[in-house]
């Protein structure tokens, strides 16, 4: 069941004595991905850094998260088609050229991607994706990037924004795209979607 926004979401507890930490998305990305292509069921992660753990107001402290006092959530998964090939995400999907220049796409399940709040609606638990994609000018871009601290880039006439389960982008020639930070290869199509609280996580 997806969560609403406002609604009490996650319980307390430690992670568990088969649960692993992790130091980052890229880290926890490897996880799921091992656990996916093996169909084995996916580690409960404990979260140390990273874009999902800022969002789900993490400390980084390990003895924290082994504590009765840590906080478990079931998170949302993104997965996505790349020309075909299936590849999974617990952040955020970024597909750009360099310097964001031409089309770029971004799918959003954390809020953060480092110090950019590319999600400012972008909820881990409520079943849904936020997506941005567009193609802005230099100028627009240098005026993102003076906003994109605050989540205030966006609404944006030359971006289009979606909140949805699942989504679908052709671009005119390939894109590389990003997967929790990592690059993972270029594609052209993309076939986007959500699994609801598909993984544990201990904040």
């Amino acid at each position: 069941m997806a969560v609403r926004r406002g609604e009490a979401w996650g319980e307390t507890g430690g992670l568990g004595p088969d649960g692993v930490l992790v130091d980052s998305d890229a880290e926890a990305r490897m996880l799921i991905e091992e656990a996916r292509r093996t169909n084995r069921q996916l580690p409960e992660l404990g979260l140390l850094g990273g874009d999902l753990c800022r969002t789900l107001g993490g400390r980084g402290d390990a003895g924290a998260i082994r504590s009765p006092e840590a906080w478990r959530f079931q998170v949302d998964l993104g997965a996505v088609l790349l020309d075909g090939r299936l590849f999974w995400f617990c952040a955020h999907l970024v597909a750009r050229r360099k310097g964001w220049a031409g089309e770029a796409l971004v799918a959003m399940n954390a809020a953060w991607r480092g110090t950019w709040n590319l999600g400012p609606k972008a909820h881990p638990g409520d079943g849904l994706l936020d997506i941005s994609h567009g193609r802005l000018s230099m100028g627009d871009r240098l005026r993102a990037r003076r906003r994109v601290g605050t989540g205030d880039h966006l609404p944006h006439p030359q971006i289009r924004y979606h909140r949805t389960g699942a989504f679908q982008a052709e671009f005119e020639e390939p894109l590389m795209v990003e997967l929790d930070g990592q690059p993972v290869q270029r594609a052209s199509k993309l076939s986007i979607r959500v699994e609801p609280a598909a993984l544990t996580v201990v904040v």
